[in-house]
């Protein structure tokens, strides 16, 4: 089994594999190669998968086999990873109105970096992303790693309501509100695009092991995009 792996009991029908003990693209590639092996070694014997940032929950059908089964599978896997991180999944691209009239803390930000807010855009817009996890609400995407330049710790108090399509940065992690809720992330723009909706074919526009690339628009482009204010 490779270095800091780890598989433990997570209930009657479930096993959590640790890959590693942070978050890095080297880790985040594992879980999806580990994924990928699984779904083809257990075939119907699998029931959900749910990666994490360092971490992979693997649910299995009680019915068809049993944890210590699962967990050999798991184990026989784990040599075959490799500590290389793949580019992966697909590139996905989310256009921003990044504003002051869209990003409540783009200012504040800019100003405690010592930055333009020009800058700060450029920043978070030329960065290549990668979707750690998916969590908190249905669709919110965990994205890393964000620029130290930029990265900036959670508000000291939280808003009681972000809107949708809001795109923040909390430490090194970027993301963009699904839908309206409470949060404490530093606002710098919105995106016109759904990040969550449940009557679509494909209800997220991404998923874990996936790149994103934020693509600046103007604020007619937003409106003109299904965008609000």
């Amino acid at each position: 089994m490779p270095d800091k792996a780890r598989i433990q009991c997570a209930g009657e029908s479930a096993l959590i594999v640790y890959l590693g003990t942070e978050s890095s693209p080297a880790v985040a590639a594992k879980v999806q190669a580990l994924g990928d092996a699984l779904r083809s070694a257990l075939g119907s014997v699998l029931v959900d998968l749910i990666p994490s940032y360092a971490s992979l929950l693997v649910l299995f059908d009680p019915l068809q086999s049993d944890r210590y089964h699962v967990s050999q599978c798991i184990r026989s896997c784990l040599p075959k990873l490799t500590s290389t991180a793949s580019s992966g999944g697909r590139l996905v691209e989310i256009p921003v109105y990044y504003s002051p009239e869209s990003g409540a803390d783009l200012e504040a930000l800019a100003l405690s970096k010592g930055l333009s807010t020009q800058e700060v855009i450029d920043i978070h817009s030329e960065q290549e992303y990668r979707v750690y996890a998916i969590g908190f609400a249905p669709g919110f995407a965990y994205l890393g790693d964000v620029d130290t330049r930029i990265a900036a710790p959670r508000l000291s108090t939280p808003r009681q309501s972000v809107p949708r399509g809001a795109v923040a940065i909390a430490d090194r992690q970027t993301a963009v509100y699904p839908s309206p809720s409470p949060g404490g992330w530093n606002l710098i723009g919105l995106s016109p695009l759904k990040m969550f909706d449940p009557l679509a074919e494909e209800p997220m526009p991404v998923h874990v092991g996936d790149r994103v690339r934020f693509t600046a628009i103007d604020r007619s482009a937003f409106l003109l995009a299904g965008g609000s204010l």
